[in-house]
């Protein structure tokens, strides 16, 4: 498979921390950037929006994965997302400077979806936070979240209670699921459809600032 394309942000100097940004379904990687400055107003962190490996005839834009039914991403298409993404962190890792324990994987609806696919794998690196909008942990046959090896890695979840395309029952139950394996979750709902709520993004920022301080 050939490497994502990307869009980035840079940091204002040398990058305190890495933000991966994960479109969500039928976009791209122009699509989530623009919420960089909101998430970090001082541009302390190297912030990335890859585009999604597959375009799904019928369907604009590009996704990560096939939907046979919502919460339960196809496996085939799942797995090659996973191992693309696996390749595009490795490699941010080696050229941005800061580590897994300074990256917060972010992302919206299907994006959300694979920051959790990723951040809550045990055979990936343990990642400093997962920033999930509008999303939830899927439920994939031969794929199963590892939280008891990562209780460092900490979520903020938002999502919509009147959001039509993902209920609000599947971040509830994401919420509660990372809770219950002894994940540090932030949850917020607002009542908005299937949608970032502008409101949320404050306290979204706070929420990083705090999961990737300033260095020493």
């Amino acid at each position: 498979m050939a490497p994502l394309v990307t869009v980035e942000r840079a940091a204002a100097g040398d990058p305190q921390g890495l933000l991966v940004l994960h479109h969500g379904r039928g976009t791209d990687e122009r699509d989530l950037i623009g919420l960089a400055d909101a998430l970090d107003p001082e541009r302390r962190l190297r912030v990335v929006s890859p585009r999604g490996p597959l375009q799904v005839p019928g369907w604009p834009g590009h996704h990560w994965y096939v939907v046979p039914k919502v919460g339960y991403p196809d496996r085939a298409s799942f797995d090659a997302a996973r191992a693309a993404l696996a390749e595009l962190h490795d490699g941010l890792w080696e050229d941005s400077g800061p580590g897994p324990e300074r990256t917060v994987l972010a992302g919206f609806s299907m994006g959300a979806v694979m920051s959790h696919a990723m951040g809550w794998s045990a055979d990936r690196p343990t990642v400093a936070g997962v920033l999930a909008f509008s999303g939830f942990v899927p439920s994939v046959a031969g794929w199963r979240p590892s939280l008891d090896d990562r209780t460092a890695t900490r979520a903020f979840l938002a999502h919509g209670t009147q959001d039509p395309v993902i209920d609000v029952g599947f971040g509830r139950a994401a919420r509660d699921l990372l809770l219950a394996g002894g994940i540090d979750v932030t949850y917020r709902e607002s009542d908005v459809v299937h949608t970032i709520d502008p409101a949320v993004l404050p306290v979204a920022a706070e929420w990083l600032a705090t999961t990737l301080p300033r260095s020493s």
